[in-house]
């Protein structure tokens, strides 16, 4: 019984070093940055691209608005057409895994090989990754090894609308995006999965808050603008 408890506790203790310390590091240094002066906001776009990706950019059209597409690879590899029109409409182009995997659960080799893999498929695109959002925002410390080797930046967010669930509607996503953000805030919603056509009601959402924050004297930059 004792071995066993040993055990247990030397399990944890490599997890929270590996995965959990990494992972609440950077969340913290991001959800606890400090104001700045400037009126300017950071939209950025997880899990696609998707059959919703084009609506959503006719409506970023619309407004000038440009923002910051962190787009999972194998689905970048199915919707290239969607990739080439993000790139032509002036947006940036980030990294959100192979195929959206958690890595506080990956070991090295996985880590390795799913990034690498990931890469290989944006640079093919035409694409030269330099930020990199893990999904859910967890990262292990090989993975934050891996990115620096590769020159690329861990983005994270200090804005979400919860754009995902299911039983949200457009009218409250609109609403927790107006009174949350503030200056030099990075808001994450997503472009794809979700639960009941999530996308789709972020898209209307946008429409609600854009006109909004141009109200307020808010404008927009992609994350290769952002100031940590």
């Amino acid at each position: 019984m004792l071995n066993f408890v040993i055990f247990i506790l030397v399990c944890l203790t490599i997890f929270m070093i590996y995965s959990f310390i990494p992972s609440y590091t950077n969340k913290k240094r991001f959800f606890k940055k400090e104001k700045v002066k400037e009126k300017v906001i950071y939209l950025t776009f997880d899990d696609g691209p998707s059959k919703y990706t084009k609506e959503l950019l006719e409506l970023l059209k619309k407004y000038n608005v440009k923002a910051t597409f962190f787009c999972v690879a194998n689905f970048s590899k199915e919707q290239k057409e969607i990739i080439e029109k993000i790139k032509q409409e002036g947006h940036l182009i980030g990294l959100h895994s192979l195929k959206h995997k958690n890595s506080m659960l990956q070991g090295i080799y996985e880590t390795k090989r799913d990034l690498e893999k990931a890469l290989k498929i944006m640079k093919e695109l035409g694409i030269n990754i330099k930020y990199y959002r893990p999904p859910w925002g967890d990262a292990n410390l090989y993975l934050l090894k891996k990115l620096k080797k590769e020159n690329i930046e861990l983005i994270l967010w200090n804005v979400m609308a919860e754009d995902w669930e299911g039983n949200t509607t457009e009218q409250i996503i609109a609403n927790k995006l107006v009174n949350r953000v503030k200056e030099g805030d990075i808001i994450c919603l997503h472009d794809g999965r979700g639960k009941n056509e999530a996308p789709y009601r972020t898209i209307k959402a946008l429409e609600i808050a854009l006109p909004i924050f141009f109200k307020k004297g808010y404008k927009f930059k992609t994350i290769d603008e952002y100031e940590s």
